[in-house]
């Protein structure tokens, strides 16, 4: 079998090795006790001891290694048990390798292209052994197992399970662990004793690969304050790539659902599977690294050499195919690569078969080798029928001539903007698009004055068109390290804006929706939301002091931009610190490109940076305090908390350095990031810390360490910058150059690249990942915190039980949202809401949580009563109910006095919550949270919660006889199973002869007519009665039919309504002991938390 690469001295093993074949790059041995002789008695103690170790340390007896003549230094590659499985190998090697390194120069190249292929050849045999572990019948009785031993509803999809040991304290259990689209479980029974692990993936803080001492390598997971380990997994990376991914989908769906919904092949929970979710995430590596579109998935993967001309070098790497793009990226450290939009090809030419090599060309005249293509002719035909080339000549040749008039035809409307109006038949009010970048109007270059800053931008242009000619321009040019370094020295001002917009990959967008900008700015012309309000009012703080935007033409520019991009996305909006970046962007690139820049910037570059919670700033904050850790130690041992310089850098990350450095630096910085992304401002924060390593250290607290970091930024100059005086910041401070020496941003650009240039974008991506689970859990728990503060003012509940309920509530919440995307509660969720409205419960979800956790079960799941329930606290009608109000209501049943409780229940029997014409119909007012927020009706709400009074019993309705007789069924129905049952029905019984009797006796007094002193008689006569005052207003609170009979003096008795008022209700029901003690009997509410925790699920399940 083939081995990961690995160094050995070759020098310790002649004693226990011997040479059976070699030349000159392979050598084939065998282990000596093994084969032919047996090797004397060095072979029989080599022999005995493979033979006695333990079977998991035993050594193949026959192994490959790999080395060059002028190196001392071998790597084993392979291994077999057998002679015949090794010279299997060693044939390969000679057949297929051989020959290959002939053309390498260095014996460096050598080893690295031989390592490479190795590894391709170990990824080939995973895959091929990973199809056949793919056993249906396994994985049928593996989802057998898993739905008998966890008991989750039927929905819940089984995506994958392995073979691993859970470490419950410092003792491993083995056995399964089995990853479901939204939970990780872990079963193990041995000797008895069963351990059951459930978490669901939206409760995790924390999910990363680690080591120890005792754990070599591992997989640890924190949810509610608990760390789990799982470890022994034979496939450690492909569990853990897996989790990750089920984790991030949860995220997204269940919390980010902004980024979600642009993740359309993750749109139904029910169709997860593994190899799904692998592919997603190759394909978001793929994007991420070529800087391509949401839309493009990576298809297909051939490894192969390309031949790069400025160097007349093959380099070993990995074609990658997606709908629109053709990629090529390096594998042996020369940090090439290149993107080659399906649009740019003209012709593939026909392949050679002798060196499996095929070429594409290109616009421009230029064409890019492929050679050792194991599948060559495929992928030839995949870029024809992509490109739509026929594989003739002639309908090249003529596919060729088209696209060249189409080219003509592009740079054409190129030079007459106002062309391209004329033709998609456009308003006149398009032409107020600006063409030319800020900088070129507000300040050109004057040719003739060529002073010394000016003749060293010429020397920069000359540099990158001398660049230019050897890697080519444009979408297909190679990105090498020279790239890097010539970015690092500082961008000519007349290429910023064409380097931004190729390097960002805004220049493919903008290809690929011709026209898009300018329908964009006709259709939010006049528009009126909270977003162009707010950038109405940020438009004049946007680099105030630059001429550009002292004049309409810049304002006006910066206006469209950003109010296009508000209404392309609306989950965006607008942000602040998204005028600060696109004033920059306007200054070097045309609208449009600006535009572009700015999808770019917000939708991959930056990801979740732009929105209420800026979870994306905050997610990179989190691996800038990693990145210090690591790299700046005494910092760290000096720093107590190194949260502040979080706080401190948060303006860093969201403004790309713009709003504390002088503009004609921060372009600058700007450079890197397209070049290199966020690790070009991780790496430069890394840079600006340790340039002020003895500042900060000699520091007492943090208000001082802030003015030595705004004095640093104000000292920062560009030395090199062509901008006149009247363009460049002039520094904060008055005295900055008397306690702070300037310092050049390139030196500090450079000093970043030079020290901590090492760290890799995989590792960033890696971090980020990491840590979006920490941000996000604790922006929850902030969240939660604010909720229990503001309902434990008016709950008599503690703020561990408010927890514990608050936690059920949002697991109630979820559960909603598991098995589909349709949710009510899904739908209405809504994080730039109050605290209080972002988690609320439809009818279905609060039945089943109320059942858990009604005091006295009158309530089952779906019934007509918690119906009544829900609509008697849900106080705005909109169908949902927030966590607030449910706690209020579970405070009343569990913590209320006995007239609140009674009151309460009396209370379900009146409109709006008792409504037979609508039974089971929920009444919902608008939707919430959805178009432009209005603030006045907000302010409204709050000043009539302020002011409102607390409800008295006399401020009550009367309860009719309908609503009266299901009043009387509710208290059977919760006192049925009470221990005192007999006693308290008895009691009910007694309450309602009492107060119709009462009724009988006040129908009497109304039908017939009656002088003054009958009247008082007869109040006398009924204790416990109405007020004066009430039995006036009888008649108004009874129902129609009974007002009417009144008026008809000599109506029969019977045929007239009663009524009850609460205060009659009370009275009555005071003078029953055994019902009064009822009420107040406490129930164990912590005992019905734990119940309704354990019943939470399964009562899902068993649905």
């Amino acid at each position: 079998m083939w081995l990961k690469p690995e160094e050995i001295l070759l020098k310790n093993a002649f004693k226990l090795w011997v040479t059976e074949r070699d030349n000159e790059y392979f050598v084939l041995q065998r282990r000596r006790g093994y084969g032919e002789g047996g090797g004397g008695l060095t072979g029989l103690l080599v022999g005995t001891l493979d033979t006695v170790l333990d079977s998991t340390s035993k050594v193949a007896p026959f192994r490959i290694l790999h080395h060059t003549p002028d190196s001392q230094i071998y790597w084993t590659i392979a291994c077999g048990v057998t002679k015949e499985e090794i010279v299997q190998h060693w044939d390969w090697l000679q057949q297929n390798i051989m020959r290959t390194l002939a053309v390498f120069d260095s014996s460096e190249d050598i080893t690295s292209f031989v390592q490479g292929k190795i590894r391709g050849l170990i990824a080939e045999e995973g895959k091929a052994s990973l199809v056949l572990e793919d056993d249906p019948e396994k994985f049928r009785e593996a989802l057998l197992r898993f739905e008998k031993w966890f008991e989750l509803p039927a929905q819940e999809k089984l995506v994958t399970y392995y073979s691993c040991s859970y470490w419950k304290g410092k003792v491993p259990c083995q056995g399964w662990l089995y990853l479901s689209t939204n939970f990780l479980c872990f079963y193990s029974y041995l000797l008895g004793a069963e351990v059951k692990l459930v978490i669901s993936w939206d409760e995790m803080w924390r999910l990363e690969k680690t080591s120890n001492v005792i754990l070599t390598e591992s997989i640890h997971v924190m949810a509610h304050g608990e760390d789990h380990y799982f470890s022994m997994l034979l496939h450690i990376s492909e569990t853990f790539l897996i989790m990750e991914q089920l984790a991030d989908y949860s995220i997204k769906r269940l919390f980010d659902k902004e980024s979600f919904q642009r993740e359309p092949a993750l749109s139904d929970p029910l169709q997860i599977t593994k190899r799904g979710l692998e592919t997603h995430a190759r394909s978001e590596q793929f994007r991420t690294f070529f800087r391509l579109p949401k839309e493009e998935n990576l298809l297909e993967v051939h490894e192969s050499f390309l031949w790069v001309p400025y160097s007349h070098f093959n380099t070993l790497g990995k074609i990658c195919v997606s709908e629109t793009y053709l990629c090529f990226a390096s594998q042996d450290g020369s940090q090439c690569h290149v993107i080659i939009p399906m649009r740019e090809v003209v012709n593939v030419e026909k392949p050679d078969v002798s060196s499996k090599a095929l070429t594409v060309c290109v616009r421009g005249k230029r064409a890019l080798r492929f050679s050792e293509v194991r599948e060559y002719q495929r992928l030839a035909n995949t870029i024809r029928s992509r490109c739509g080339i026929s594989a003739s000549p002639q309908h090249s040749a003529s596919t060729e001539t088209i696209q060249g008039e189409c080219q003509s035809l592009i740079n054409h409307f190129e030079d007459n903007p106002e062309d391209v109006t004329l033709m998609v038949g456009q308003k006149d009010s398009s032409k107020a698009v600006s063409t030319e970048a800020l900088m070129t109007v507000f300040h050109p270059q004057d040719v003739e004055n060529l002073d010394p800053k000016m003749l060293k931008e010429k020397m920069k242009e000359q540099s990158w068109n001398i660049h230019f000619s050897e890697y080519g321009r444009g979408t297909s040019m190679f990105f090498t390290k020279k790239t890097r370094d010539l970015i690092v020295r500082g961008v000519p001002e007349a290429l910023r804006g064409e380097l931004w917009m190729l390097f960002s990959g805004a220049v493919n967008d903008m290809a690929t929706h011709p026209g898009y900008y300018t329908e964009l700015v006709e259709q939010s012309l006049g528009t009126s939301t909270l977003a162009t309000d707010e950038i109405e009012r940020d438009l004049h703080r946007s680099l105030p002091e630059h001429p550009a935007f002292q004049s309409d033409t810049g304002i006006s520019a910066l206006r469209r931009v950003l109010t296009a991009y508000a209404y392309r996305n609306p989950k965006i909006g607008y942000c602040q610190a998204m005028n600060i970046l696109t004033s920059v962007l306007l200054l070097y690139a045309k609208e449009e490109e600006a535009f572009w820049l700015l999808v770019a910037v917000c939708e991959r570059m930056l990801p979740d940076y732009f929105n209420r919670r800026i979870i994306g700033a905050l997610v990179d904050q989190a691996v800038f305090e990693e990145l210090i850790r690591e790299n700046l130690p005494q910092l760290v041992e000096h720093t107590t908390d190194l949260s502040f310089f979080s706080s401190v850098s948060l303006s860093w990350f969201l403004t790309l350095f713009i709003s504390v450095l002088p503009i004609e630096s921060a372009v600058n910085v700007v450079d890197c990031f397209f070049f290199d992304g966020i690790k070009a401002i991780l790496q430069l924060g890394l840079a600006v810390l340790d340039y002020n390593m003895e500042a900060l250290l000699s520091c007492h607290d943090d208000a001082e360490a802030v003015t030595i970091l705004s004095k640093f930024f104000d000292s920062v100059t560009n030395k090199d910058s062509p901008l006149p005086p009247t363009v460049q910041q002039a520094p904060v401070g008055n005295n900055v150059k008397a306690s702070h020496s300037n310092v050049d941003i390139s030196e500090l650009i450079r000093e970043a690249y030079e020290k901590y240039g090492n760290i890799r974008s995989e590792e960033v991506e890696s971090s980020r990942k990491r840590n979006k689970l920490y941000v996000i859990q604790t922006l929850e728990d902030t969240t939660k915190q604010n909720v229990i503060r503001v309902v434990s003012q008016e709950v008599r509940f503690s703020s561990s039980q408010l927890d514990e309920i608050y936690n059920l509530f949002k697991r109630q919440h979820f559960l909603s949202c598991y098995w589909t995307m349709k949710s009510p509660a899904l739908l209405h969720h809504d994080p730039s809401l109050a605290y209080l409205d972002q988690y609320q419960l439809g009818f279905q979800q609060f039945s089943a949580l109320f059942a858990l956790l009604d005091p006295w079960a009158f309530c089952a799941h779906k019934s007509t009563a918690s119906l009544w329930v829900f609509r008697l606290i849900d106080e705005n009608q909109d169908g949902l109910v927030n966590f607030k109000e449910f706690s209020c209501a579970l405070d009343t049943l569990y913590n209320g006095s006995f007239t609140n409780k009674l009151k309460f229940l009396f209370k379900l029997h009146l409109q709006p919550a008792y409504d037979l014409a609508e039974d089971g119909v929920i009444k919902k007012s608008p939707e919430k949270g959805r178009g432009k927020v209005d603030l006045q009706a907000y302010l409204k709400q709050w000043q009539d919660e302020i002011l409102k009074k607390e409800e008295t019993i006399k401020d009550l309705p009367r309860i009719n006889q309908t609503q009266f007789i299901q009043f009387s069924k509710t208290l059977y129905n919760i006192f049925h199973g009470d221990q005192e049952e007999e006693p308290l029905y008895r009691a009910v019984a007694h309450v309602t002869s009492l107060l119709l009797r009462m009724e009988e006796v006040g129908r009497r007094l109304q039908v017939q007519p009656r002088s003054p002193r009958e009247l008082a008689k007869s109040a006398d006569a009924i204790p416990e009665g109405p007020s004066a005052e009430d039995a006036l207003t009888t008649p108004e609170c009874s129902d129609t039919s009974s007002t009417h009979s009144t008026q008809d003096a000599g109506a029969d008795p019977s045929e007239v309504d009663w009524s009850f008022s609460f205060e009659q209700v009370l009275a009555s029901l005071l003078n029953e002991p055994a019902i009064v003690c009822f009420f107040d009997r406490p129930v164990d509410f912590q005992t019905r938390l734990g119940q309704a925790k354990a019943a939470q699920l399964k009562l899902k399940a068993n649905k």
